[in-house]
């Protein structure tokens, strides 16, 4: 058993202050003029203070209530992250309603899903582009009685009677107030720290996404746990650019930004994000690890453009600064040469803490950024479980493990093996309480008060926690090797030229995988390297790609035991997509679609074929389609003949 002793001199308890709109009444009353959020619009930052925060969160909760939503239903929120919606969020909490966000690059079938499954009666959307795929599911969400739109610009042309913008919302409820001052305050201080506030949706990795009932006072209690366990200050800046219906995005932007009063900020667009970031230069980021990646890769593509000189200075000042960091200490001379730059393009200049969460890191990244000088810690954590419970503390990182447990959480490895390895079960203040409308679901995962997590892992000496895949996802091969998918994976996407990597093996004679290119890393080699190409799907069928790719398998392979080495990849002519079912929403392969989808392509992988002919037809976010009529080779890593001779050896033996 694990159970982190670790404290700090801020101790983050509440005390009465046991919901979200009780800490903003208090934030407001006594700071009301500090900084809580600040928005970027046409180039331009605007700031909102603590009042203004507690202001619109007032006038939408009593705005809602004059319209006649009643406490226990649901408030929707759909859309890119800006403020409005973390005051819609607030706002449901203090009139008693649940809140339920939805990814904004949701499909109109997974909208309808969660608010019909939730009965949602409001829906807040960000733009004209929301409102539309709410208004064209019509009679398919039939409890929605009002969508309030935050963006005017296209909404004139609309004439429906559900609709409604967020300043009428706004006149409305400075009405009410006007006529009724205390009703407000009646509403907040109603709320209990036992209610259940937060509808927050699982990632579904194997089915439609669950929806978790969190109690708004124990999400407090988790976050100041957290916040024990990586202390904040008021004034700290924290860039939100991950989805907020993702638990941990609820986590940082929502709650410990109340318990911190650490001012969040809200990019312009996912495309100005870096750009932003750098402008902010945050005290605290949070992003996922496919974000890491991204930059990892921007960073090594920018490199690429460099004069050989510069290059050579990059390598040099990597090398120092692994060097130092594999004796616990920091380069000053690659802080001078490189890491000090790098940091300050990055952004990154001003960190205090960086963390990743949402899915597995491979060490080589973890690796990178700490080199780097970037102070990243590893979370681990389920929705259910209110998010992350174990973290990597300060001077204390360690590139395999998750970290250790928060002061509030309790872990244990049961039914272990003869490694120590078993399924990761655990327990949180922050724990949910159910899963809507589904007891069944709930029972099976919860056991005499332990939630069982379905991840394998075991504890290291100094008691760090290691996660090494889903215990159903680990898999052995038909010579009985046992592998984890997820680990292999991520060691794949270290490499720049591969955005994403499934592992195929199980059964098999043999490991192998489907590969997606990173599109703008590839490009930019291609271009360079003078070959001409039209699209992805062109560019992923040029031979000198594949010779490429499979230079990066090799170095892979080079870091693996003998029977756990790719023998065969294929290059997909198509980047794995959320909206085709592919991945969850916060970039979770989905392995049973990728098995079913792509049965063909695995069949050649082992049939010993040389290719695989491919006619289909994507269908794209818009609605329009293309048809894709092409080849996918199948490349051999390594001895030309040593999937070959696999095989037939497999083969002989059955």
């Amino acid at each position: 058993m694990s159970r982190s002793n670790h404290t700090s001199a801020a101790a983050f308890e509440m005390g009465t202050l046991d919901t979200f709109p009780k800490i903003l009444r208090h934030n407001a009353a006594n700071w009301g003029k500090d900084i809580a959020m600040r928005e970027k619009e046409f180039g331009i930052w605007s700031e909102f203070s603590w009042q203004d925060y507690h202001n619109r969160v007032k006038w939408m909760a009593l705005a809602f209530n004059h319209l006649g939503i009643s406490a226990k239903a649901t408030v929707a929120l759909l859309g890119d992250n800006r403020p409005e919606w973390v005051w819609g969020e607030v706002a449901a909490h203090a009139m008693g309603c649940f809140s339920l966000g939805i990814y904004q690059d949701s499909l109109h079938e997974e909208v309808a899903y969660l608010l019909n499954r939730s009965n949602a009666q409001v829906v807040v959307a960000e733009d004209e582009e929301q409102c539309d795929k709410l208004l064209e599911l019509g009679e398919q969400i039939p409890a929605v009685k009002y969508i309030v739109y935050c963006d005017p610009r296209g909404m004139r042309k609309y004439d429906d009677k559900r609709l409604i913008s967020i300043e009428d919302i706004y006149r409305i409820g400075q009405e009410v107030d006007n006529q009724t001052p205390r009703l407000y305050d009646n509403l907040v201080d109603a709320g209990k720290a036992d209610d259940i506030a937060i509808y927050c949706t699982t990632s579904g990795t194997t089915s439609k996404p669950k929806i978790v009932l969190l109690q708004g006072g124990k999400f407090v209690e988790h976050c100041c746990s957290y916040l024990r366990a990586d202390p904040r200050a008021p004034g700290d800046n924290y860039v939100s650019v991950l989805p907020l219906p993702w638990i941990m995005e609820q986590v940082y932007a929502v709650g410990q930004s109340l318990i911190a009063r650490q001012i969040v900020n809200f990019v312009e667009e996912q495309e100005t994000m870096m750009a932003d970031l750098r402008e902010i230069g945050p005290s605290f980021v949070l992003l996922a690890p496919r974000v890491w990646e991204g930059i990892l890769a921007d960073v090594k593509a920018r490199m690429m453009d460099s004069t050989p000189l510069k290059q050579k200075l990059f390598d040099f000042a990597m090398a120092r600064a692994e060097q130092r960091l594999a004796q616990g200490k920091r380069s000053t001379l690659a802080d001078i040469i490189l890491m000090k730059a790098l940091r300050d393009r990055l952004g990154f200049s001003f960190l205090k803490s960086a963390a990743t969460g949402g899915a597995a890191m491979g060490p080589d990244t973890f690796k990178f950024f700490q080199s780097i000088g970037v102070p990243l810690r590893q979370l681990y954590g389920q929705t259910e479980m209110c998010g992350a419970y174990t973290i990597h503390h300060e001077d204390d990182a360690d590139y395999d493990s998750v970290g250790v447990a928060f002061d509030t959480a309790e872990l244990q490895v049961i039914n272990s093996d003869s490694e120590g390895v078993g399924e990761v079960i655990a327990k949180t203040v922050g724990m949910f309480c159910g899963y809507l409308g589904d007891q069944a679901a709930y029972d099976e995962d919860v056991q005499e008060g332990w939630m069982h997590t379905g991840d394998a892992g075991y504890f290291k000496p100094n008691g760090h926690l290691v996660v090494i895949d889903r215990i159903k996802d680990l898999a052995k091969t038909s010579n009985g090797i046992q592998y984890s998918p997820q680990y292999i994976e991520n060691k794949l996407k270290f490499s720049s030229f591969i955005g994403e990597a499934v592992i195929l093996g199980k059964d098999k004679p043999y490991l192998s995988a489907i590969l997606c290119i990173r599109f703008s890393i590839v490009s930019k080699w291609a271009e360079q390297q003078g070959l001409a190409f039209t699209n992805y799907t062109n560019l992923s069928t040029l031979p000198e790609v594949y010779e490429q790719l499979t230079k990066e398998v090799e170095v892979v392979n080079s870091s693996l035991p003998d029977a756990q080495k790719i023998n065969k990849f294929i290059l997909l002519y198509k980047e794995l997509d959320a909206d085709d079912g592919e991945l969850t929403r916060t970039r979770k392969v989905r392995r049973g679609v990728i098995a079913d989808k792509y049965g063909e392509i695995i069949d050649s992988i082992y049939n010993d074929d040389d290719h695989v002919d491919i006619d289909t037809v994507i269908t794209f976010q818009d609605g329009t389609k293309s048809r894709i009529k092409t080849q996918l080779q199948v490349a051999t890593v390594g001895s030309p003949d040593l999937a070959a001779n696999v095989s037939v050896e497999q083969r002989r033996a059955s």
